[in-house]
């Protein structure tokens, strides 16, 4: 099997990532950490106005739907939000987590490209979302183009909660809310599975 080859585009691109660093060795590979959650974290809380900026700049609304055999509906209803940085930036958000009160920290490797090690804050849990994420967001408003997808996140959320994502009007309605999502963010990849 031939070597895959990288487009020249996409190789500029990791050229000029301000997280590729030269001195950094793939024999360097450090063991990865258990996930961090709120009763590790012994940190000061964050002013939310602070936060939501934060959040406005850093922060994704993930949906993503997967085949799952074990589901009644023969799928499976994932919605994440997420913020990741450079490990040498986790303090910024061991607060952010302290401040909003639930979700997890974990250590991502990216040494294979050569990078600097990573840290996600992930909430992904709909119970958390809903009583900890959403009244902060709605108190606080973000002010950039997030807004917009936040808004359709947290439909999306709340259709899930409703139980409305086992049906199939309620499927169709969150792809919809989903595809509304992506045009207002990165692009990935549609789910259009056989119903």
């Amino acid at each position: 099997m031939g070597k895959a080859t990288i487009p020249k585009t996409l190789q500029e691109v990791s050229r000029v990532r301000s997280t590729k660093h030269k001195s950094f060795k793939k024999n360097d590979r450090q063991r990865l950490k258990a996930p961090l959650g709120k009763e590790q974290i012994r940190r000061k809380k964050l002013d939310p106005h602070y936060v939501v900026g934060f959040i406005d700049g850093e922060g994704s609304f993930s949906v993503g739907i997967g085949k799952q055999r074990e589901a009644k509906p023969g799928y499976e209803l994932r919605a994440a939000f997420e913020i990741e940085l450079r490990a040498d930036d986790q303090e910024i958000l061991e607060r952010i987590l302290v401040t909003i009160g639930c979700g997890r920290i974990y250590d991502l490797s990216y040494d294979r490209y050569g990078w600097y090690p990573h840290v996600k804050y992930k909430i992904s849990n709909r119970k958390d979302l809903r009583e900890y994420l959403f009244p902060l967001l709605d108190k606080y408003p973000l002010q950039a183009k997030k807004a917009e997808v936040y808004k359709l996140f947290r439909e999306v959320v709340m259709l899930a909660e409703n139980k409305e994502h086992l049906t199939d009007k309620g499927f169709e309605q969150i792809i919809k809310l989903r595809e509304e999502m992506r045009k207002r963010g990165k692009k990935a990849r549609t789910y259009y599975g056989n119903r």
